[in-house]
């Protein structure tokens, strides 16, 4: 693992996370470079979605410290984190009903950085361009399928200029068909040359998480038990026993 010391990309040392007497990270340590895709896997209850509310600033940790690009971030907010670049999609779409994609869009365009600008109509369109929703763009929100409830989800971070994107079970729900849809748009977005963007993708569907991820993780009550090539992660005893739900060798 990276040291906490390189200033470049995402960095968490001794993550605690208590609800009364349940712990659900126990310190927690974790590393990656700006330009990294990091799957995430692991059982339900491992403490997937805990870790990705504490690198978002959904709330504080109780104890551990969290940096982006050397900047001590642990205790600012979740807004203060979206403008900073640390964005992220949640399991189930929340779009504003009553609105436009595009309005929408444009929404976190305005919002998700914290600072004044007269691109964000131009920042809404290449994010609704990126997540293949010109269809759509003048669709009320509450009226899309769930891909496209998904695509806007993502479009939305994508707005506001993210340097680490966190996805949250994205494909969670889908067919195979539109997975594999959302696959090839995640990748492009990796892949792409204009810009940086570091990706932690927590994901169930494992055939669909290692077409996009360098590395993997997975954990386990609230431990990273395994971190490296996928293959690698998959074949590893111990998630073939937590994850998988069969015998250590």
């Amino acid at each position: 693992m990276n040291s906490l010391n390189n200033s470049e990309g995402l960095h968490a040392e001794g993550i605690v996370k208590n609800y009364g007497a349940v712990s659900v990270l126990k310190n927690l340590n974790f590393s990656m470079k700006s330009n990294e895709a990091i799957g995430i896997v692991g059982p339900n209850g491992a403490g997937k979605t805990t870790f990705l509310s504490a690198l978002s600033g959904a709330f504080a940790p109780d104890a551990g410290v969290i940096r982006l690009n050397g900047e001590d971030v642990t205790a600012i907010s979740a807004s203060q984190r979206c403008s900073l670049g640390i964005v992220r999609t949640h399991q189930i779409p929340k779009p504003f009903v009553g609105m436009t994609v595009f309005e929408n869009v444009l929404v976190a365009a305005n919002y998700g950085i914290d600072r004044q600008t007269d691109k964000a109509p131009q920042y809404a369109l290449e994010a609704i361009s990126l997540s293949g929703m010109e269809k759509v763009v003048n669709r009320q929100a509450d009226s899309l399928g769930l891909l496209d409830r998904k695509r806007l989800e993502l479009a939305r971070a994508l707005a506001t200029q993210p340097k680490i994107l966190l996805l949250d079970e994205i494909a969670g729900g889908l067919t195979d068909a539109e997975a594999n849809e959302l696959i090839t748009t995640i990748k492009m977005l990796h892949q792409r040359n204009i810009g940086i963007i570091g990706i932690i993708w927590i994901e169930h569907i494992v055939h669909v998480l290692v077409q996009v991820a360098q590395r993997l993780i997975c954990m386990d009550m609230g431990e990273i038990i395994a971190d490296g090539d996928p293959q690698a992660v998959m074949s590893d005893p111990r998630v073939i026993s937590a994850y998988l739900g069969g015998a250590a060798q």
